[in-house]
């Protein structure tokens, strides 16, 4: 599906993120499965992640990272009309992460629904919230992106243990008769890509193949790296020039952090410098969905992301789904 320039007004008025205390590091993972600090750091460029307690969930850490929000920016929540959750590990099958956080805040009247991208779930929650507004069906939109990955990652896959960790991330949308922070959307999928990155469920099977897996992460990261290096980039081209702009006219990059390498490689090939790219991966691992709103407010605690930015967010994941969005930031 493909969207071009949004005409209505809508912006991000509030962040908030959180991650759970414990620590992970390369060290610790040396000790688990057959791998090194050096081998991880260049397939990866990661250090260190993020895991959540044995009985700490996603709701818990979406609801630390709305609190922090709120604390943060003098915001309420109570008169929210829509709560968008994007993860892929939802504490229940049913009932939503959204509900919980209804339930949590005493939200008296609102929608709530958990959204499934992926790591691209908070740039199509981002779409979908500005969509919501501009249609003038909902008035504040609380976005929010959590995962916990680390209870579906298998500790005996060393390709796949080094990359995963737990956070979260949320947002509020809000209507603004003065100015839109949106300007411009890209979104695609290729389902047929969806064998090379899965978590086994109800029916293992994909196209007829059985799924291997216990219910946890399986990735054919080559297979992944190569349509994100390809994809992306286009992807990119195509977000600026339905806002009429140019990559350079960008004051900052956010993709999803999977993997350094793979970020590297799309900057190559978009000739965008990786100095103007903002990631979250070196100290928290890939946490999917919430990585990238936990690189934007990295960003902006580190006094690199300033009101009247543009930022080129990107989202990509198991689908194969992405999605990139152009925004202002005028916090």
């Amino acid at each position: 599906m493909e969207m071009s320039s949004s005409p209505c007004k809508a912006r991000i008025t509030a962040i908030g993120t959180y991650v759970p205390k414990r620590i992970l590091t390369n060290a610790d993972l040396e000790q688990m499965v057959e791998t090194s600090n050096e081998w991880i750091l260049q397939r990866t460029g990661i250090h260190e992640r993020r895991i959540a307690e044995e009985n700490q969930f996603t709701s818990h850490l979406a609801i630390a990272a709305i609190q922090k929000l709120i604390n943060t920016y003098q915001k309420k929540v109570t008169d929210v009309d829509m709560i968008l959750v994007a993860t892929s590990t939802p504490d229940y099958a049913f009932p939503s992460v959204a509900s919980q956080i209804q339930a949590h805040f005493g939200i008296e009247q609102t929608g709530a629904i958990d959204l499934g991208a992926t790591c691209a779930g908070f740039t199509y929650a981002l779409h979908v919230a500005n969509a919501m507004i501009c249609s003038g069906l909902h008035k504040k939109v609380l976005v929010v992106a959590g995962e916990t990955l680390s209870k579906v990652t298998d500790y005996t896959d060393r390709t796949t243990c080094i990359l995963f960790g737990d956070g979260a991330g949320a947002v509020l949308v809000e209507g603004d008769e003065a100015a839109s922070g949106f300007h411009s959307a890209y979104l695609g999928a290729k389902g047929d890509g969806g064998i090379h990155v899965y978590r086994s469920g109800l029916s293992g099977q994909m196209d007829g193949r059985d799924l291997a897996g216990n219910g946890c992460i399986v990735q054919n990261g080559r297979e992944v790296y190569k349509w994100a290096a390809t994809t992306v980039p286009k992807g990119m081209e195509q977000v600026v020039s339905r806002a009429g702009k140019s990559l350079s006219d960008v004051d900052w990059f956010i993709p999803h952090s999977a993997n350094l390498r793979m970020i590297e490689s799309i900057c190559e090939k978009s000739d965008f410098p990786i100095e103007k790219t903002l990631y979250s991966l070196a100290y928290y691992g890939n946490t999917s969905a919430a990585s990238i709103p936990l690189a934007l407010d990295l960003g902006i605690q580190e006094g690199k992301v300033k009101a009247g930015d543009t930022l080129l967010l990107y989202g990509f994941g198991s689908g194969l789904v992405h999605a990139g969005l152009l925004l202002t930031w005028d916090l």
